[in-house]
C-alpha cells in the first residue's frame, strides 16, 4: 500500500469517524426511567437550554445528561426550544428526545373544577394543572376594564364565565388563554334554547348563575330538590319579596363553616346579604354547577314562598305557602339544632 493511499484512507476515516460517533451518540438509549413507563416534564416559558438540563436532570430521566447534551447541541435545540408538557417514554434515544422536545409536541393536561366558592378558590385549583400561577390568573380576572371588554363582565360577575366540567388545555397557558377558552365554551353551554328560558324568566344568563349559585349552596346534599328551591327563589323575585338567603348571608360573613345563621348574622352590611338588600346579589356565592343552572331555567312552577331545613336533620327541605305555615316549620327546625347543641 502506497503512502499515497494510506494517506486517503486515512483522510476518509477522519471524514466518517465524527458522523459515526454523532450517529451512535443519537441512537443511544439515554433514558432510564426506573420501573416507570413514562414521566412527563414541563419546560416553562421562556427557558434556555440550561433551565431544560436542570429540569431534565431533577427529573433524574437521563442515563448520561452529557451525551444528551452533546446530542441537542449537534441538533440546535439550544435556539429551538418550545414550552410545554412533555411525555417522555422509557428506553428513548437521545435522538428521539431532542426530536420530541423541539418539535413542540406537546401533551395536553386536564383540567377539572367542581364545587367552587370563590374566585381565588378557582384559581388556586387551575394553577396546579397550567403554567399560569394563581396570582397571574387573579390578577387577570380582577381587571374590571379587561372584564368589561372582552367578555362583558366585572371582577364579580366573571365567576359566572365557569361552567363546571372537565377541559384539555396545554400547560403553558396563560391568565388570558384560559379565560379566552372558558369564554368560548361558555358561549358553547349558552345555547339558544337557554338564552331563550333565561329571557322567558326575565333574567340575563349572569343572573340566572347567580340564582343558580345560591340554589347550589341552599341545598349541597340533594340536587333532585334544585328545581323546587329554584321555584320558590323566582317566585320571590316575581313577587319582589326579598329573597332572605341563608347561603348569602354565610357568604358576607365569610365564615364558610359557619354551621347556623343567627340573628346577629343577618345584620351584617353586605350586598350580598339577602335578608336587607332585595333581588339577587352582585355575583354568584359559588360557581354553580351546569345542573343547578338548568334547574333554575327548568325551575318548578309552586305556590311556595318558604322553605326550611327538616327538623330531622336529613338535609332536605320542607316547602311552604304561607308565613304561618312556615314559621311552624322553622321553630320546629330551630328545636332540633338546639337538641343536638348546634349553635
Amino acid at each position: 500500500m502506497n503512502k499515497i493511499f494510506r494517506f486517503a484512507i486515512l483522510v476518509s476515516l477522519a471524514a466518517v469517524l465524527p458522523s459515526c460517533a454523532s450517529w451512535l451518540a443519537g441512537s443511544k438509549k439515554n433514558v432510564d426511567l426506573k420501573g416507570r413507563k413514562e414521566v412527563y416534564v414541563d419546560i416553562p416559558t421562556g427557558s434556555d437550554f440550561t433551565k431544560v438540563m436542570q429540569v431534565l436532570t431533577a427529573e433524574n430521566v437521563l442515563i448520561k445528561p452529557e451525551l444528551f447534551e452533546k446530542v441537542a447541541l449537534q441538533k440546535d435545540y439550544d435556539t429551538n426550544i418550545k414550552p410545554g408538557r412533555y411525555k417522555i417514554t422509557d428506553g428513548m434515544t437521545n435522538k428521539d428526545l431532542v426530536n420530541l422536545l423541539k418539535s413542540g409536541r406537546q401533551s395536553p393536561v386536564k383540567v377539572s373544577f367542581h364545587y367552587v366558592r370563590t374566585l381565588p378558590q378557582l384559581c388556586g385549583r387551575i394553577s396546579r394543572r397550567i403554567e399560569a400561577d394563581s396570582l397571574s390568573l387573579l390578577e387577570y380576572l380582577s381587571d374590571n376594564a379587561t372584564m368589561e371588554k372582552k367578555y362583558g363582565m366585572n371582577s364579580l360577575t366573571v365567576a359566572t364565565l365557569f361552567i363546571p366540567n372537565t377541559y384539555e388545555f396545554y400547560w403553558n397557558t396563560n391568565a388570558e388563554q384560559f379565560t379566552d377558552k372558558m369564554y368560548r365554551e361558555y358561549q358553547k353551554f349558552w345555547n339558544d334554547e337557554r338564552k331563550a328560558k333565561a329571557q322567558s324568566l326575565g333574567l340575563t344568563q349572569v343572573e340566572v348563575s347567580i340564582l343558580a349559585s345560591i340554589v347550589q349552596a341552599e341545598q349541597s346534599k340533594y340536587q333532585k330538590e334544585w328545581p323546587t328551591i329554584a321555584g320558590v327563589y323566582v317566585n320571590r323575585l316575581q313577587d319582589g319579596m326579598l329573597l332572605q338567603s341563608d347561603p348569602t348571608v354565610v357568604f358576607a360573613t365569610g365564615e364558610f363553616t359557619l354551621k347556623r345563621v343567627l340573628n346577629r348574622h343577618l345584620e351584617i352590611e353586605s350586598p350580598y346579604n339577602t335578608y336587607k338588600h332585595p333581588g339577587l346579589p352582585p355575583g354568584p356565592i359559588m360557581i354553580p354547577e351546569p345542573e343547578a343552572i338548568d334547574a333554575v331555567l327548568d325551575y318548578e312552577k309552586h305556590n311556595y314562598y318558604y322553605m326550611c331545613a327538616k327538623d330531622d336533620l336529613s338535609g332536605y327541605h320542607n316547602f311552604a305557602s304561607t308565613l304561618t305555615e312556615h314559621n311552624y316549620n322553622s321553630a320546629r327546625y330551630r328545636k332540633a339544632l338546639n337538641r343536638n347543641g348546634i349553635y
